[in-house]
Protein backbone atom coordinates (compact mmCIF):
# COMPACT_ATOMS: atom_id res chain seq x y z
CA UNK A 1 0.00 0.00 0.00
CA UNK A 2 1.30 3.46 -0.78
CA UNK A 3 0.46 5.49 2.19
CA UNK A 4 0.18 9.29 0.58
CA UNK A 5 -1.27 9.33 -2.78
CA UNK A 6 -1.19 13.31 -2.92
CA UNK A 7 1.37 13.14 -5.85
CA UNK A 8 0.31 10.03 -7.55
CA UNK A 9 -2.62 9.36 -10.33
CA UNK A 10 -3.95 6.39 -11.88
CA UNK A 11 -5.53 6.96 -14.73
CA UNK A 12 -7.57 4.67 -17.30
CA UNK A 13 -8.39 4.07 -20.56
CA UNK A 14 -11.34 2.68 -22.26
CA UNK A 15 -9.38 -0.26 -23.06
CA UNK A 16 -9.48 -2.27 -19.64
CA UNK A 17 -10.84 -0.67 -17.40
CA UNK A 18 -11.24 -3.87 -14.81
CA UNK A 19 -7.64 -4.54 -15.09
CA UNK A 20 -7.00 -0.59 -14.12
CA UNK A 21 -9.30 -0.83 -11.06
CA UNK A 22 -7.96 -4.00 -9.47
CA UNK A 23 -4.90 -1.90 -10.21
CA UNK A 24 -6.39 0.66 -8.09
CA UNK A 25 -7.05 -1.56 -5.53
CA UNK A 26 -4.24 -3.30 -5.00
CA UNK A 27 -2.58 -0.22 -4.22
CA UNK A 28 -5.40 1.30 -1.81
CA UNK A 29 -5.87 4.39 -4.41
CA UNK A 30 -8.28 5.66 -6.53
CA UNK A 31 -8.44 6.02 -10.17
CA UNK A 32 -8.19 9.59 -11.68
CA UNK A 33 -11.58 11.41 -12.36
CA UNK A 34 -11.38 11.72 -16.17
CA UNK A 35 -13.94 11.79 -19.05
CA UNK A 36 -12.93 10.14 -22.37
CA UNK A 37 -15.67 9.58 -24.85
CA UNK A 38 -16.29 10.15 -28.14
CA UNK A 39 -17.91 13.05 -30.22
CA UNK A 40 -20.71 12.44 -33.04
CA UNK A 41 -18.56 12.39 -35.79
CA UNK A 42 -16.05 9.61 -33.70
CA UNK A 43 -13.73 11.86 -32.81
CA UNK A 44 -12.06 10.86 -29.05
CA UNK A 45 -12.44 13.67 -26.27
CA UNK A 46 -11.01 13.60 -23.30
CA UNK A 47 -11.20 15.81 -19.91
CA UNK A 48 -9.24 15.30 -16.81
CA UNK A 49 -11.66 15.92 -13.95
CA UNK A 50 -8.89 16.71 -11.42
CA UNK A 51 -5.29 18.84 -11.52
CA UNK A 52 -2.81 16.45 -12.59
CA UNK A 53 -0.05 19.58 -12.49
CA UNK A 54 3.21 18.41 -10.61
CA UNK A 55 1.88 14.30 -10.34
CA UNK A 56 3.37 11.25 -10.98
CA UNK A 57 0.77 9.81 -13.37
CA UNK A 58 0.42 6.21 -14.74
CA UNK A 59 -1.97 5.66 -17.73
CA UNK A 60 -3.25 2.34 -17.72
CA UNK A 61 -4.19 1.22 -21.67
CA UNK A 62 -3.73 -2.02 -23.57
CA UNK A 63 -2.99 -1.80 -27.20
CA UNK A 64 -6.12 -4.60 -28.11
CA UNK A 65 -9.22 -4.77 -30.54
CA UNK A 66 -10.16 -2.05 -31.25
CA UNK A 67 -6.15 -0.87 -30.98
CA UNK A 68 -6.66 1.94 -33.69
CA UNK A 69 -9.48 3.53 -31.48
CA UNK A 70 -7.69 2.51 -28.12
CA UNK A 71 -3.67 4.02 -29.49
CA UNK A 72 -5.50 6.96 -30.29
CA UNK A 73 -7.30 7.35 -26.95
CA UNK A 74 -4.14 7.30 -25.27
CA UNK A 75 -2.03 9.28 -27.67
CA UNK A 76 -4.88 12.18 -26.58
CA UNK A 77 -4.85 11.14 -22.88
CA UNK A 78 -0.79 11.96 -22.82
CA UNK A 79 -1.40 14.81 -24.91
CA UNK A 80 -3.93 15.83 -22.45
CA UNK A 81 -1.84 15.24 -19.24
CA UNK A 82 1.17 16.89 -20.89
CA UNK A 83 -0.65 20.49 -21.79
CA UNK A 84 -1.95 20.27 -17.92
CA UNK A 85 1.70 20.00 -16.61
CA UNK A 86 1.76 16.29 -15.38
CA UNK A 87 4.87 15.99 -13.62
CA UNK A 88 5.75 12.88 -15.37
CA UNK A 89 3.72 10.30 -17.82
CA UNK A 90 4.13 6.91 -17.53
CA UNK A 91 1.97 4.82 -19.78
CA UNK A 92 1.27 1.22 -18.32
CA UNK A 93 0.55 -0.51 -21.99
CA UNK A 94 -0.09 -4.53 -20.71
CA UNK A 95 -0.08 -5.35 -24.31
CA UNK A 96 1.62 -3.90 -27.03
CA UNK A 97 -0.32 -3.47 -29.64
CA UNK A 98 1.57 -4.03 -33.39
CA UNK A 99 4.39 -5.72 -31.79
CA UNK A 100 4.34 -8.36 -34.16
CA UNK A 101 5.90 -5.63 -36.85
CA UNK A 102 9.11 -5.50 -35.33
CA UNK A 103 10.94 -5.91 -38.29
CA UNK A 104 11.14 -5.90 -42.55
CA UNK A 105 10.45 -9.25 -43.49
CA UNK A 106 10.02 -7.88 -47.10
CA UNK A 107 10.61 -4.96 -49.01
CA UNK A 108 7.92 -2.33 -48.92
CA UNK A 109 6.44 -3.02 -45.31
CA UNK A 110 6.16 -0.81 -42.64
CA UNK A 111 7.81 -1.18 -38.61
CA UNK A 112 4.56 -0.12 -36.95
CA UNK A 113 6.34 -1.63 -33.57
CA UNK A 114 8.47 1.48 -34.02
CA UNK A 115 6.31 3.61 -35.21
CA UNK A 116 3.59 3.39 -32.18
CA UNK A 117 6.89 4.09 -29.99
CA UNK A 118 7.49 7.12 -31.93
CA UNK A 119 4.06 8.12 -31.43
CA UNK A 120 4.11 7.51 -27.79
CA UNK A 121 7.50 9.62 -27.06
CA UNK A 122 6.64 12.52 -29.53
CA UNK A 123 2.98 12.63 -27.78
CA UNK A 124 4.86 13.35 -23.98
CA UNK A 125 5.66 9.85 -22.84
CA UNK A 126 8.18 9.71 -20.12
CA UNK A 127 8.14 5.90 -19.33
CA UNK A 128 6.72 3.09 -20.62
CA UNK A 129 5.53 -0.17 -18.86
CA UNK A 130 4.60 -3.60 -20.47
CA UNK A 131 4.36 -7.31 -20.14
CA UNK A 132 5.81 -9.73 -22.29
CA UNK A 133 6.93 -7.76 -25.88
CA UNK A 134 6.44 -10.02 -29.02
CA UNK A 135 10.07 -8.96 -29.97
CA UNK A 136 13.17 -8.63 -27.33
CA UNK A 137 14.30 -5.44 -29.97
CA UNK A 138 10.93 -3.04 -29.13
CA UNK A 139 12.53 -1.54 -26.31
CA UNK A 140 15.33 -0.72 -28.57
CA UNK A 141 12.87 1.68 -30.11
CA UNK A 142 12.30 4.09 -27.11
CA UNK A 143 14.35 6.69 -25.94
CA UNK A 144 12.79 6.70 -22.69
CA UNK A 145 12.73 4.21 -20.23
CA UNK A 146 10.88 0.68 -20.79
CA UNK A 147 10.31 -1.57 -18.28
CA UNK A 148 9.22 -4.87 -19.68
CA UNK A 149 7.72 -7.31 -17.28
CA UNK A 150 6.97 -10.97 -17.43
CA UNK A 151 3.67 -12.81 -17.02
CA UNK A 152 5.86 -16.16 -17.15
CA UNK A 153 5.89 -16.76 -13.37
CA UNK A 154 2.30 -16.01 -12.91
CA UNK A 155 1.43 -18.63 -15.16
CA UNK A 156 4.53 -21.25 -13.63
CA UNK A 157 3.37 -20.45 -10.56
CA UNK A 158 0.14 -21.48 -10.96
CA UNK A 159 0.58 -24.61 -12.81
CA UNK A 160 2.58 -25.56 -9.88
CA UNK A 161 -0.21 -24.89 -7.64
CA UNK A 162 -2.86 -27.26 -9.67
CA UNK A 163 -0.27 -30.09 -9.93
CA UNK A 164 0.89 -32.07 -6.59
CA UNK A 165 3.96 -33.72 -9.11
CA UNK A 166 5.86 -32.50 -11.90
CA UNK A 167 7.30 -36.01 -12.89
CA UNK A 168 5.35 -36.76 -16.25
CA UNK A 169 5.31 -33.06 -17.58
CA UNK A 170 6.97 -31.69 -20.32
CA UNK A 171 6.91 -28.10 -21.41
CA UNK A 172 6.90 -28.20 -25.12
CA UNK A 173 7.96 -24.78 -27.42
CA UNK A 174 5.37 -24.39 -30.01
CA UNK A 175 7.79 -22.72 -32.39
CA UNK A 176 11.76 -22.21 -33.27
CA UNK A 177 10.66 -18.42 -31.79
CA UNK A 178 9.25 -19.87 -28.45
CA UNK A 179 12.68 -21.89 -27.54
CA UNK A 180 13.31 -19.39 -25.17
CA UNK A 181 10.28 -18.34 -23.64
CA UNK A 182 9.40 -22.29 -23.29
CA UNK A 183 12.71 -22.79 -22.25
CA UNK A 184 12.49 -20.26 -19.18
CA UNK A 185 9.36 -22.15 -18.18
CA UNK A 186 10.58 -25.22 -18.19
CA UNK A 187 13.78 -24.41 -15.78
CA UNK A 188 11.20 -22.26 -13.62
CA UNK A 189 9.07 -26.16 -13.29
CA UNK A 190 12.11 -27.98 -13.40
CA UNK A 191 10.90 -30.26 -16.36
CA UNK A 192 12.19 -31.51 -19.67
CA UNK A 193 11.82 -29.48 -23.10
CA UNK A 194 10.73 -30.09 -26.33
CA UNK A 195 10.11 -27.91 -29.82
CA UNK A 196 8.13 -28.45 -32.08
CA UNK A 197 9.39 -27.63 -35.97
CA UNK A 198 6.81 -26.51 -38.33
CA UNK A 199 6.64 -24.18 -41.59
CA UNK A 200 4.74 -21.36 -42.27
CA UNK A 201 3.35 -21.27 -45.47
CA UNK A 202 1.54 -18.15 -45.09
CA UNK A 203 0.53 -15.52 -42.28
CA UNK A 204 -2.01 -17.26 -39.75
CA UNK A 205 -1.43 -20.74 -41.02
CA UNK A 206 1.59 -23.16 -39.24
CA UNK A 207 2.34 -26.80 -39.98
CA UNK A 208 3.64 -29.22 -37.58
CA UNK A 209 7.22 -30.76 -39.40
CA UNK A 210 8.23 -33.02 -36.27
CA UNK A 211 8.72 -32.71 -32.60
CA UNK A 212 12.19 -32.92 -30.79
CA UNK A 213 11.42 -34.71 -27.76
CA UNK A 214 9.44 -36.99 -26.01
CA UNK A 215 5.64 -36.60 -25.18
CA UNK A 216 3.96 -39.89 -25.44
CA UNK A 217 2.19 -40.13 -22.42
CA UNK A 218 3.55 -36.74 -21.13
CA UNK A 219 1.13 -33.87 -19.50
CA UNK A 220 2.56 -31.26 -22.69
CA UNK A 221 1.89 -27.80 -21.29
CA UNK A 222 3.07 -25.03 -24.44
CA UNK A 223 3.86 -21.10 -23.68
CA UNK A 224 3.44 -18.41 -26.15
CA UNK A 225 3.62 -14.62 -25.88
CA UNK A 226 0.19 -14.19 -27.32
CA UNK A 227 -2.45 -16.66 -28.77
CA UNK A 228 -4.33 -14.66 -32.11
CA UNK A 229 -6.16 -16.98 -34.20
CA UNK A 230 -5.20 -20.24 -32.48
CA UNK A 231 -4.08 -21.50 -35.39
CA UNK A 232 -0.65 -22.27 -34.44
CA UNK A 233 -0.99 -23.55 -31.08
CA UNK A 234 -4.46 -25.92 -32.12
CA UNK A 235 -2.51 -27.12 -34.77
CA UNK A 236 0.60 -28.17 -32.74
CA UNK A 237 -2.05 -29.15 -29.70
CA UNK A 238 -3.80 -31.69 -31.99
CA UNK A 239 -0.39 -32.74 -33.60
CA UNK A 240 0.50 -33.40 -29.66
CA UNK A 241 -2.34 -35.71 -29.26
CA UNK A 242 -1.58 -38.16 -32.32
CA UNK A 243 1.68 -38.36 -30.98
CA UNK A 244 0.78 -39.53 -27.34
CA UNK A 245 0.71 -37.01 -24.82
CA UNK A 246 -2.22 -37.69 -22.45
CA UNK A 247 -3.03 -34.10 -21.36
CA UNK A 248 -2.35 -30.74 -23.25
CA UNK A 249 -2.03 -27.72 -21.32
CA UNK A 250 -1.99 -24.52 -23.17
CA UNK A 251 -0.53 -20.97 -21.52
CA UNK A 252 -0.28 -17.03 -22.99
CA UNK A 253 0.15 -13.72 -21.18
CA UNK A 254 -1.88 -11.89 -23.93
CA UNK A 255 -4.87 -13.55 -25.35
CA UNK A 256 -5.72 -11.99 -28.41
CA UNK A 257 -8.05 -14.55 -29.64
CA UNK A 258 -9.15 -13.07 -32.58
CA UNK A 259 -11.38 -14.24 -35.47
CA UNK A 260 -12.28 -18.29 -35.15
CA UNK A 261 -9.58 -18.67 -32.12
CA UNK A 262 -12.34 -19.37 -29.35
CA UNK A 263 -14.21 -21.90 -31.60
CA UNK A 264 -10.69 -23.80 -32.51
CA UNK A 265 -9.68 -24.26 -29.09
CA UNK A 266 -13.19 -25.29 -28.25
CA UNK A 267 -12.82 -27.98 -30.63
CA UNK A 268 -9.43 -29.12 -30.21
CA UNK A 269 -7.20 -31.28 -28.14
CA UNK A 270 -6.19 -28.42 -25.84
CA UNK A 271 -7.31 -29.58 -22.61
CA UNK A 272 -6.80 -25.99 -21.24
CA UNK A 273 -5.97 -22.62 -22.26
CA UNK A 274 -4.18 -20.57 -19.12
CA UNK A 275 -4.14 -16.43 -19.89
CA UNK A 276 -3.70 -13.63 -18.23
CA UNK A 277 -6.04 -10.12 -18.46
CA UNK A 278 -3.73 -8.08 -20.35
CA UNK A 279 -6.76 -8.14 -22.83
CA UNK A 280 -9.92 -8.43 -21.91
CA UNK A 281 -12.40 -11.27 -22.99
CA UNK A 282 -15.30 -10.96 -24.00
CA UNK A 283 -18.81 -12.95 -22.66
CA UNK A 284 -18.12 -15.19 -25.76
CA UNK A 285 -14.84 -15.56 -25.18
CA UNK A 286 -15.19 -16.83 -21.67
CA UNK A 287 -15.53 -20.42 -22.17
CA UNK A 288 -14.87 -23.09 -19.60
CA UNK A 289 -11.62 -24.40 -21.05
CA UNK A 290 -9.92 -20.69 -20.47
CA UNK A 291 -8.81 -20.07 -17.43
CA UNK A 292 -7.71 -16.19 -16.57
CA UNK A 293 -5.01 -15.02 -14.30
CA UNK A 294 -4.63 -11.69 -13.01
CA UNK A 295 -1.51 -9.59 -13.96
CA UNK A 296 -2.95 -7.02 -11.34
CA UNK A 297 -0.57 -6.93 -8.46
CA UNK A 298 2.36 -7.35 -11.17
CA UNK A 299 1.01 -4.30 -12.38
CA UNK A 300 0.68 -2.69 -8.69
CA UNK A 301 4.24 -3.48 -7.72
CA UNK A 302 5.75 -2.36 -10.56
CA UNK A 303 3.56 1.24 -10.67
CA UNK A 304 5.09 1.57 -6.32
CA UNK A 305 8.66 0.85 -7.20
CA UNK A 306 8.52 3.55 -9.97
CA UNK A 307 6.30 5.83 -8.26
CA UNK A 308 9.29 5.55 -5.29
CA UNK A 309 12.20 5.37 -7.24
CA UNK A 310 13.49 1.88 -6.37
CA UNK A 311 14.61 -0.83 -8.72
CA UNK A 312 12.51 -2.52 -10.84
CA UNK A 313 14.73 -5.43 -10.86
CA UNK A 314 13.40 -6.45 -7.46
CA UNK A 315 10.49 -7.65 -9.32
CA UNK A 316 11.99 -10.47 -11.01
CA UNK A 317 14.46 -11.72 -8.31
Amino acid sequence: MIESFSDICLLAGNSNKALAQEIADNLALPLCSAKIGKFSDGEINVTINESVRGRDVFVIQSLCYPVNDNLMELLIIIDALKRASAGRINVVMPYYGYARQDRKEKGRVPITARLVADMLTTAGADRVISIDLHADQIQGFFNIPFDRLYGRPIIADYILSENESMDNVVVVSPDAGSVKRSRKLAEYLNVPLAIIDKRRPKDNVAEVMNVIGEVRGKKVIMIDDMIDTGGTIVGAANALEQLGASKIICACTHPVLSGPAVERIESSAIDRLIATNTIPLTADKKIDKITVLSVAPLLAKAIKIIHTGKSISSIFS
